[in-house]
């Protein structure tokens, strides 16, 4: 079986220290290295335990067959533009059926038209994960609200549109929201 727990780590800026600390119960970058690496055997106690201290789904980590990756050809650091010194990919994150899109057809906030936003649903019970960022709120007669949430309290979520000069919203707990994690702009 091949992970991609690499991958994920370096796309959360993580080291193995990192992961190794935040595991439950704590283990050690050695382990983790030789987990990614593929020198241990990767069980899934192991894959679970490594996607809750990386905070992504168990499937994350997990290759599959078909699996698409970007060569990543050079690396801008704050000294400039370089080639990598090891062969260095980019994964292509697996959709899962809890996310959603989101296509901007107008300039709005920090938005631009032709933007694409890859936005992740989640239930009630996690809505403080998405404090401060912006969000998708379904809205009764399938209408939706997009905003930066704000706040939520009282059974009630508190958005703020992000068009010049709008008005915070509250809307009574809607079955779910969903927040954006992946922003595609085309150039």
């Amino acid at each position: 079986m091949q992970s991609r727990i690499r991958d994920v780590r370096r796309a959360k800026g993580m080291t193995l220290a990192d992961v190794a600390e935040r595991c439950k119960p704590a283990t050690t970058a050695q382990t983790i290295g030789r987990l990614e690496t593929g020198t241990r055997v990767l069980s899934l106690i192991w894959i679970n335990r490594i996607a809750d201290a990386l905070g992504v789904e168990s499937s994350d980590l997990l290759a599959l067959p078909d699996q698409q990756y970007l060569p990543v050809a050079a690396i801008l650091n704050e000294d400039g533009t370089h080639a990598p010194t090891k062969k260095e990919r980019i994964m292509v994150p697996n959709v899962g059926g809890t996310m959603v899109g989101l296509r901007i057809a107008a300039a709005t906030g920090e938005y631009r038209r032709g933007d694409e936003l890859w936005l992740e649903q989640i239930q009630p019970d996690a809505f403080g994960s998405a404090l401060n960022l912006d969000v998708l709120v379904p809205r009764p007669g399938g209408r939706f609200l997009f905003g930066r949430l704000l706040g939520r309290e009282a059974g009630k979520l508190h958005l703020l549109p992000l068009e010049a000069g709008a008005r915070q919203q509250v809307v009574a707990d809607p079955a779910w929201i969903a927040k954006a994690v992946r922003l595609v702009r085309k150039l």
